[in-house]
């Protein structure tokens, strides 16, 4: 095997148990808290929040350390109602003619429909990519593994980042979204779009369904 340089491990914290519960239990309140939400406050939101939101995302693990990801962080008006027509021409011809008819009566209790106004109210949208192939100094195409699967990681810390720094979210997936690689200029050959995240404070006033968690005992269990 072939000897890689290494450093020591950065922080390495010692916690007590009860400083570790603490933590664990502070984490865990706050994220209760996380819901998604539909009602956005048009206010800016500072462009130095996102950065470092998306800075922390990319602290992910990742197949072989490739980090197939790459982020774009839109604010522009324009582009944010070019990518708003588009996604609402999926959603409508997803909503009025290919949803199988179950998934339109999971959806009921949401609310959704095709209309996507939030993708303009929004101050940020953050269009997420896999990236699948990267390019090495030749130009020559690099095979990444697991890149679906590591950019959902950075994904879920992007959200919990945004929301830890008082922003609310909304995961947002017209099918198909290859509109966005055209709209943001991103290769299509080498990178497909994963989600588009919108970011913002929420509304004044803003309201979410009423919705329950499954409790632990439901999604874990311990040998």
């Amino acid at each position: 095997m072939t000897n890689r340089p290494t450093i020591p491990l950065p922080d390495a914290r010692r916690l007590s148990e009860d400083d570790m519960l603490r933590r664990a239990e502070e984490f865990r309140d706050l994220m209760r808290s996380r819901r998604t939400v539909r009602d956005f406050d048009p206010r800016p939101v500072p462009r130095e929040v996102i950065e470092a939101c998306i800075a922390a995302a990319g602290t992910a693990p990742s197949g072989a350390n490739q980090q197939p990801w790459h982020f774009v962080a839109v604010s522009d008006p324009d582009v944010k109602r070019r990518i708003r027509e588009a996604a609402e021409a999926e959603e409508r011809e997803f909503y009025e003619r290919r949803a199988p008819q179950e998934w339109l009566e999971a959806l009921q209790p949401i609310g959704t429909d095709w209309r996507k106004p939030f993708l303009e109210t929004a101050p940020w949208l953050i269009a997420i990519f896999v990236r699948r192939w990267g390019r090495a100094a030749d130009g020559s195409k690099v095979k990444h593994y697991y890149p679906t699967e590591s950019v959902g990681i950075a994904t879920g810390l992007l959200i919990t980042a945004l929301h830890t720094a008082g922003l609310a979210t909304l995961t947002h997936t017209p099918s198909p979204m290859g509109f966005l690689n055209e709209i943001l200029a991103r290769p299509a050959e080498d990178e497909r779009p994963f989600l588009l995240l919108v970011v913002g404070r929420p509304a004044e006033g803003a309201r979410v369904p009423a919705i329950e968690r499954k409790p632990l005992e439901s999604i874990a269990s311990w040998v």
